[in-house]
């Protein structure tokens, strides 16, 4: 991860401070680049602006244990760990699991309920468990986008949700000078709505 585009993530983060976006695309980055401490800032501003943030726990976590601070790193897993069953948030949820067991504990027992009652359907064919708010709300009328992952986002996102993407993909395309002719921008910001939406998306290696 170059410096240039931790530089682009930490002006869209402080363009807004509420952006939750932009300050978990910074950590994201200057965790991948080894700036731990920086970081773990990163991540814990994320949590400020959303405590539900499964996933953010998790990289906290991961960025406190890679910069020494094992008990710190633990208690971020406990906390990520009860948000994440909460929420019915699978793939963060057993990612907790192996980082503190790989610490040294052994996670809750309510980990090995696969989250049953958080992500029990709603009822109603208008309603969708959205994995970004965590609640039974009205579903979009259509798919958003034609693919796999339109039919991903349609099946796991409420409209309350994605009309807030709208906004903050606007942001997204505006701070980092996206430009959908190229294939790597389109992933880039694909990669930033599955993160935003909490649809478990791998890491952004770019």
């Amino acid at each position: 991860m170059s410096d240039d585009r931790i530089e682009q993530f930490r002006r869209m983060a402080e363009a807004d401070p509420q952006n939750e976006l932009g300050h978990f695309s910074l950590g994201r980055a200057l965790l991948d680049a080894g700036r731990h401490q920086e970081a773990v800032t990163s991540f814990e501003r994320v949590i400020e602006i959303n405590p539900r943030n499964s996933r953010a726990y998790h990289l906290l976590a991961v960025a406190r244990k890679e910069a020494g601070d094992k008990a710190a790193a633990l208690a971020a897993l406990r906390k990520g760990l009860e948000v994440a069953h909460e929420r019915g948030d699978l793939m963060p949820r057993n990612d907790m699991a192996a980082l503190m067991r790989e610490l040294g504990e052994e996670p809750p027992a309510f980990e090995a309920t696969q989250g049953a009652a958080a992500v029990e359907a709603p009822a109603g064919a208008d309603n969708v468990m959205c994995r970004r708010c965590g609640q039974a709300r009205p579903k979009m009328a259509k798919r958003p986008f034609k693919g796999p992952l339109g039919e991903q986002v349609w099946a796991n996102t409420c409209q309350s949700c994605w009309d807030e993407w709208i906004r903050m993909g606007t942001k997204v395309i505006n701070e980092l000078r996206l430009n959908f002719a190229i294939p790597r921008h389109a992933e880039m910001y694909d990669q930033h709505m599955k993160e935003f939406l909490n649809l478990d998306a791998p890491a952004d290696g770019g």
